[in-house]
């Protein structure tokens, strides 16, 4: 290993533990945060609560957790000050894919669909970076809202799901913006796009995609993504879907989209939660 490929990997190793938490060993669970909003049970709902009251104080309740690294490996759990969930394993998975994009001169640039705190997108930024990638934008799609209620009557497979009321899925755009700019990272390759997914991705001003990541949970979220942005990725680019085991939804939507499309390339899976395919070259 070269000097400059070491002090890559040295740099991505580091940026992707400090974006999920694991540098830090973040495992508090905040009373009011992440863990507690919008929540059924009536324990966190009065957690939750009590978290609201004191923050009109200026006061963050916390209680000690024990980290569990295998846990955060995997992306099965909830950091409650980090900016991504994914796990290191997924993480992992993004680099490795734009490894192959940049080592492979697949054209077009890179997308997230569903952003959370905008962890994933920002170690797309940083991947750029460490390649010394100046042509690539890292598109960062979302409502900025959470999710959307679902709608059963056009999309029947997102019945029942309450996801829209998990607000600590949502995470305004300042936040987000403000996130890249703490890592150094915010620069004119990195474009917002604010919105319902519906709303705004078949209209993007976006010409070519070589890796788009889907983090919509909900069917309608999925599909709606691939319709607009699988035509526009390029042979030998990369889909990743986030949520490919725990949400049935979204995995329903990828086979009902390459059954349509008549797409057979192999789906691997990257960490008995998320899984990718490489469009066929």
């Amino acid at each position: 290993m070269d000097t400059a490929t070491d002090t890559r990997e040295l740099y991505l190793d580091l940026l992707k533990r400090s974006l999920v938490g694991a540098l830090d060993e973040d495992n508090d669970s905040i009373l009011g945060g992440v863990r507690t909003q919008g929540m059924r049970d009536w324990r966190k709902k009065l957690a939750n609560h009590a978290g609201r009251l004191a923050g009109r104080f200026d006061i963050e309740i916390a209680y000690k957790k024990p980290y569990d690294a295998s846990l955060r490996e995997a992306g099965r759990d909830w950091p409650s000050r980090a900016v991504s969930m994914v796990g290191l394993k997924r993480m992992q998975n993004i680099q490795d894919c734009i490894e192959a994009i940049e080592v492979g001169q697949v054209p077009g640039d890179l997308i997230e669909t569903g952003v959370w705190r905008g962890g994933a997108c920002i170690f797309m930024r940083g991947n750029l970076k460490a390649w010394g990638d100046t042509t690539r934008k890292v598109w960062v799609a979302d409502s900025f809202e959470g999710l959307p209620e679902p709608n059963a009557s056009d999309f029947p497979a997102d019945a029942g799901q309450v996801f829209h009321e998990q607000k600590g899925l949502s995470v305004g755009e300042q936040i987000v913006r403000h996130n890249f700019e703490r890592y150094g990272l915010y620069d004119d390759q990195v474009v917002f796009l604010k919105g319902w997914f519906k709303d705004t991705l078949p209209t993007a001003p976006i010409e070519q995609l070589a890796l788009m990541r889907l983090d919509g949970d909900l069917y309608e979220s999925t599909i709606q993504a691939l319709d607009a942005l699988y035509p526009k990725l390029s042979p030998g680019g990369f889909c990743i879907i986030d949520d490919w085991i725990l949400v049935d939804q979204a995995q329903q939507a990828c086979h009902d989209y390459r059954k349509q499309h008549g797409i057979t390339e192999e789906i691997i899976d990257i960490d008995g939660t998320g899984a990718y395919w490489r469009k066929a070259s």
